[in-house]
């Protein structure tokens, strides 16, 4: 194997932020170690926002904690370093030993945004590796996709062996010892991947027969999980800057448009003593000056108030900022406010109006709306509020619902301090219908709505002083449906949309339009046809999947919505969605 590590060293002073691909970073493994195999976490975005990923921290430590079995990293290169890259003949390599991708036992990519496919991409034609697992043979590494977009692998299956449908701790190590044992027997390919079909979780594209389900792997003992207590600290500022403590996985609110809420289920809650354990070994370790409580839904975590007595003095000593950035409003209280010294507390009504909140399942109130006065009695005087527009059944009342819900926390404010001094911060997505949810089925508003809409909000955010308004791109939110819902088809769209010069699509300045439609219509198909509404007894591309959470629930809870009805938060009571075979509940 030739060794690029001198060439590599060579041109790093000739690119900007050359720390992104240098390694080195405080508490990488040993990384000399014999080893049986070896898997490369690729996150198919730049450094600085894949080093705050924290599903890769938890699989890259998984793996190095193994004695047998090594872990390293790569990330999507910058467009100066990508062309050094090419110029000097050098393929992608790892950060830790430098090491070309196709070298690997297996390449393993964290794909957590429909908007990173081309990413995907863009990494392996740095590396030298074929796109297609068809295309493949021995000599390269066994491809495996995981992360959020698992929930429909299907838009691009065609370029992995393996797809993980759900949370990887487990099953990713075990593929890694399948992998290394059959590559060391002298098995072939085929072999390997029908060894590794049989693990919880794994979807082998190329061995899939019709009508088979492929159930969700599931982390069943989240309170003894591993955690990664010695975390990498990045060599550059990263988007995140904290040390990351996760209290539990699922939510029990039931959000209709929220994938991540039914994905994640059953609940699963580490005990406060557990999660302090964690948080101080992180700090001690890393030296990180905030601690983030992460969880998709903060507030609702039953032992928070246990777990703040215990970090709170923690972190005074530390002088450690203890940070709560997902909060619901009706669990918010206060102390919370009083506990994290950020400079704004973020919020996320969804809609404005409590009949459209009540068709989403949003269960927040109006009165529990203007507890969020609180704050400001503690001394602040900056609120984000997130929303979506373009949901079911919504109408121009509904946003207008959004100008009036800022004009009355503007007034409770003057109330609460006496002074006009509140700034309000509106961020407005659209609306997108994810597998998975009570809302796969709906259609998405047209391009030219979505452009009505947010003009319209704008207009009325416009009158009121101190109210700043960002939004989500049209184009943008009608590629990602279509990408979400999208089918085996779609691999040639990404796959041409890329030969045209798609990458890094979710960043605004790199987003090309014209691309996509144009990698469309080349593949003859329109995006329309993947934004359209479907029908309940249509076969979704997605059905394979077994989430645990009954498709006859998910209808039930969508016609709940368009009548207007709430279902009760999973901690008053069991709902019924399915969701316990896979594992036990922690709340039930």
């Amino acid at each position: 194997m030739e060794n690029y590590k001198d060439k590599l060293f060579k041109i790093l002073p000739e690119v900007e932020k050359p720390a992104r691909y240098s390694g080195g970073e405080w508490n990488t493994p040993d990384m000399s170690k014999p080893r049986k195999g070896d898997m490369c976490f690729c996150f198919p975005e730049l450094y600085e926002i894949g080093m705050s990923n924290l599903g890769m921290q938890i699989l890259y430590d998984v793996i190095n904690s193994d004695k047998d079995f090594v872990a390293e990293r790569c990330f999507a290169p910058a467009a100066d370093f990508a062309n050094k890259l090419k110029e000097n003949d050098i393929p992608l390599l790892s950060l830790e030993t430098k090491k070309p991708l196709k070298d690997f036992t297996v390449l393993g990519f964290s794909i957590g945004f429909e908007l990173l496919y081309t990413n995907v991409l863009y990494m392996l034609d740095l590396a030298g590796i074929p796109f297609y697992a068809s295309e493949r043979g021995e000599e390269y590494p066994i491809m495996l996709a995981g992360g959020p977009c698992s929930v429909n692998p299907e838009p691009f299956a065609d370029f992995f062996d393996v797809i993980v449908c759900g949370e990887g701790e487990e099953a990713d190590l075990e593929i890694l010892r399948i992998v290394s044992d059959g590559r060391a027997k002298g098995l072939s390919k085929a072999e390997i991947l029908a060894r590794v079909k049989q693990v919880e979780g794994a979807y082998v594209p190329s061995l899939h027969k019709d009508g088979e389900k492929v159930k969700k792997a599931v982390l069943q003992d989240f309170e003894n999980a591993p955690y990664p207590t010695k975390p990498l600290v990045p060599n550059i500022e990263t988007v995140h800057d904290r040390a990351t403590l996760e209290l539990y996985r699922g939510c029990a609110s039931g959000c209709r448009f929220c994938q991540a809420g039914f994905w994640y289920r059953p609940i699963r809650e580490r005990s406060a003593d557990r999660c302090a354990e964690l948080g101080k070994s992180i700090v001690e370790s890393a030296g990180f000056g905030e601690m983030s409580l992460c969880s998709l839904s903060t507030g609702d975590y039953t032992e928070l108030e246990k777990l703040e007595n215990i970090l709170i003095p923690y972190c005074e000593d530390k002088r450690v900022n203890l940070a709560l950035p997902s909060l619901r409003i009706s669990s918010f209280k206060s102390d919370m406010a009083r506990q994290s010294r950020k400079s704004s507390l973020t919020f996320a009504p969804e809609a404005g109006t409590q009949r459209l909140r009540n068709v989403i399942n949003k269960n927040v109130t109006e009165e529990e709306i203007d507890n969020m006065a609180e704050a400001f009695e503690v001394g602040y005087d900056s609120i984000k509020l997130y929303f979506m527009m373009g949901l079911p059944t919504e109408t121009d009342e509904d946003i207008a619902g959004i100008a009036e819900m800022c004009k009355r926390l503007k007034g409770l404010y003057y109330l609460k301090r006496h002074k006009r001094g509140l700034n309000i911060s509106v961020s407005c997505a659209v609306f997108i219908p994810k597998p998975c949810t009570p809302f796969q089925w709906e259609a998405q508003i047209s391009f030219d709505e979505m452009l009505r809409r947010q003009s319209y909000l704008r207009g009325l955010l416009r009158e009121i002083k101190g109210v700043s308004f960002s939004w989500h791109g049209a184009e943008t939110s009608v590629l990602e449906a279509a990408l979400a819902r999208g089918d085996r088809k779609l691999c040639k769209v990404i796959e041409r949309a890329y030969r045209l010069g798609a990458k890094f699509d979710a960043w605004t300045e790199q987003f090309k339009w014209d691309v996509w439609t144009q990698a469309f219509a080349d593949c003859g198909l329109t995006v329309n046809e993947y934004i359209r509404e479907r029908d309940k007894d249509e076969v979704l591309p997605w059905d394979f999947i077994d989430t645990g959470v009954s498709k006859s629930y998910l209808l039930k809870e969508r016609e709940l919505g368009y009548m207007g009805k709430t279902t009760k938060n999973c901690r008053e009571g069991c709902n019924g969605c399915g969701a316990l075979k896979m594992g036990r509940c922690t709340i039930c």
